[in-house]
């Protein structure tokens, strides 16, 4: 059988399977209907985040339990008022200001028209620990979401239907752990996979390739940005980089051996990097050059978006105050 050593290794560096309740966790009665709801928090700063996205001008944050937390000024945050499951969510990832999906262990899927503020529940597979690491839609009706052991599901009716397939049907690569889903211009979809694979779509993620640079260790982030290159990155620090839409990648000298596990491309086109250990990687140069800056904290971060204030950042502790963009490399 295949090793499941990747999918582990992510894992024990972005979630808390095994953790106690988070804190601030309020008694709650472990009733059938209540185990259906998060616990609900007194501190939703200090949830475990695994994930985040920006629904508009909303910064919505998901994780360990199925707890959701919002804030719409970067500062503070609220649980979200409604969320059926306590699936850990890997996932979330907004259409629009309104529009957003999550997802997570048991094959959890969830969808939310109002911004986060509730859910509801599209489909779930309790017990039989299949876990869905990404999910991604390319406009209101049609999407994907992918996981461990090339699992891959795809609607086209917005969620309330999904269909099992494979991005490539035979090989070696069909069994490969999918970790996240980025698109880029004109169709083009990417998936960050296991062992330094990258599965590659032009037509919006009908049809695929694999494509298997010579990373040994896996993908797990990537991102499209705004002159068109691509970057992707993950365990050991390693980065590479794109300028063909995904055909052929270049390995670019990060600084670090610590694993990344966020990227975002600010207003300003510095394009940001974190991960383990409190690492911050900045590029003022498209990812062509990196510089490095490590927290004082050494806070395993897991996730981040760019905010006015500066960079908001979120790990297992809970949100982290905003920080002012670092110093980026020339």
């Amino acid at each position: 059988m295949k090793s499941t050593l990747p999918l582990v290794a992510l894992t024990c560096s972005l979630l808390a399977f095994a953790a106690p309740a988070p804190a601030g966790e309020a008694p709650v009665s472990r009733t059938i209907s209540s185990l259906k709801q998060p616990p609900q928090l007194v501190a939703a700063e200090k949830a475990p985040v695994i994930a985040v996205a920006m629904a508009g001008k909303r910064v919505v944050a998901v994780g360990d339990y199925g707890i959701v937390i919002l804030s719409d000024d970067g500062k503070t945050y609220r649980q979200a008022k409604s969320v059926p499951t306590r699936a850990v969510l890997t996932s979330v990832f907004f259409l629009d200001d309104k529009r957003g999906w999550a997802a997570g262990h048991d094959g959890t899927i969830l969808a939310s028209t109002d911004a986060g503020e509730t859910w509801q529940l599209l489909r779930e597979e309790p017990g039989k620990e299949r876990v869905l690491m990404s999910v991604w839609f390319e406009n209101e009706q049609h999407g994907l979401a992918v996981g461990q052991f090339g699992l891959a599901l795809e609607t086209g009716d917005g969620g309330k239907t999904w269909r099992e397939r494979r991005l490539v049907e035979a090989g070696e690569q069909a069994d490969k752990h999918l970790m996240q889903i980025f698109a880029g211009s004109n169709g083009l979809v990417l998936v960050a996979a296991e062992s330094g694979s990258i599965f590659r779509s032009e037509d919006g993620g009908r049809n695929w390739q694999a494509i298997q640079t010579d990373n040994k260790g896996s993908f797990w982030i990537g991102k499209a940005l705004a002159d068109g290159s691509l970057v992707i990155a993950g365990m050991r620090g390693h980065v590479y980089r794109s300028e063909d839409r995904g055909i052929h990648w270049k390995e670019i000298a990060s600084g670090t051996q610590q694993s990344l596990t966020g990227i975002i491309q600010r207003p300003d086109g510095v394009v940001a990097l974190v991960g383990n250990s409190g690492v911050m990687l900045s590029s003022q140069d498209s990812g062509r050059s990196f510089a490095v800056a490590v927290r004082p904290d050494r806070a395993n971060l897991t996730a981040v978006v760019a905010g006015a204030a500066g960079d908001m950042l979120f790990a297992l502790t809970g949100a982290i105050a905003a920080v002012e963009h670092h110093p980026a490399g020339k």
